[in-house]
């Protein structure tokens, strides 16, 4: 029963945020104005009272929510959603409780890319997309490849190797970061907003850019769920059991890694996601991938949403990065792990 309720609630939560901001919304006003953008009203596949409350929506809140907010809490709950079932996927190859969908340098790699298009003034118009997504989205994906092909040996990909090759380029990628970030002059508030993490600012181009790759990403990792429950007994175990443990490891790390920054590429940095929302749903449906990865993305969705509806809020009329609001949540939970930490 836990996604179905978790699916409830992430609905009326998207509802809610939707309605938030400078101008408050109600969610009736909300669900009409919904409603219309999906035509059903005009289609006659709707009650004669749910048509006139999608018909009395007033032009400027339809405006405001179908152009403005509707398209940033969508991205927001799918940037949640990747960033969660990434993070369980990690979690369950390397069988260990601190890891996230940042751990293999995807997170340095997507800054680094950022920061380029940034400073540089990349002017690029990417199927709709500007450069710093475009740029963000390659230099993780770039990232990856660089951490993969130091950790392979042979046919293998040892976890252990990968771990500590995503850390070592990882950490490698964070300091040209930091050095461009000290040279960037008049366009530091830029890089270090966009490095804090957030959703100002985007629209449908944006959901239209991610959604491929999480759509796949998450179907592709979803079949392996059997094989994902054996290879958190270990790599022989699982093998015995007839799983095609490099095979599978391959598929999901590089699976993972798509949807990670397919969501950085388009949020910044947002922490703790993928790290918090796993323990969470292990204690609310237990180890089960089967349960486990749906449960996650539901909740990764609606922890995002939150996230992003009380970082419009705190400080209006501006708002905080969501990066910030999620740190906040996730440091003293991750101080819980530490305390925990044998317990996974």
């Amino acid at each position: 029963m836990a996604v179905p309720t978790l699916a409830f609630l992430l609905a009326l939560s998207i509802l809610a945020a939707t309605g938030i901001g400078a101008v408050r919304i109600p969610c009736g006003e909300v669900a009409g104005a919904i409603l219309s953008g999906l035509r059903l009203p005009a289609a006659g596949l709707m009650p004669r009272s749910i048509v006139s409350m999608a018909e009395g929506v007033p032009a400027t809140h339809r405006t405001i929510i179908l152009s403005v907010r509707l398209p940033r809490v969508m991205l927001a709950a799918l940037v949640g959603m990747s960033l969660a079932v990434a993070g369980t996927t990690f979690q369950g190859l390397f069988r260990n409780p601190m890891a996230d969908p940042y751990v293999i340098g995807v997170s340095s790699g997507a800054a680094l890319g950022a920061c380029i298009a940034i400073l540089l003034s990349v002017d690029l118009n990417f199927l709709g997309i500007g450069a710093v997504p475009a740029f963000a989205f390659a230099g993780a994906l770039i990232a990856v490849s660089i951490v993969y092909r130091l950790a392979r040996r042979g046919n293998k990909v040892p976890v252990t190797t990968l771990l500590l090759s995503g850390i070592a380029v990882g950490s490698f990628l964070s300091a040209i970061v930091s050095l461009l970030v000290f040279f960037s002059g008049q366009q530091l508030h830029q890089v270090t907003f966009w490095l804090m993490g957030g959703f100002s600012a985007r629209g449908w181009d944006y959901v239209k850019m991610c959604l491929p790759y999480m759509t796949l990403g998450s179907i592709v990792i979803s079949v392996f769920t059997r094989d994902m429950n054996a290879l958190v007994l270990g790599e022989e175990s699982a093998q015995h059991l007839g799983v095609d443990v490099e095979r599978v490891k391959v598929i999901l790390l590089m699976t993972a890694s798509l949807l990670t920054a397919a969501a950085v590429s388009v949020s910044g940095l947002v922490g703790f996601v993928g790290l918090i929302v796993p323990h969470i749903c292990r204690i609310m449906v237990g180890p089960d991938h089967r349960t486990l990865l749906p449960a996650a993305a539901l909740t990764g969705a609606l922890f995002l949403v939150g996230s992003d509806a009380l970082a419009r809020v705190v400080v209006a009329p501006n708002e905080l990065p969501v990066g910030i609001v999620t740190s906040l949540f996730g440091g003293p939970f991750f101080i819980y792990l530490l305390h925990r930490r044998g317990s996974f």
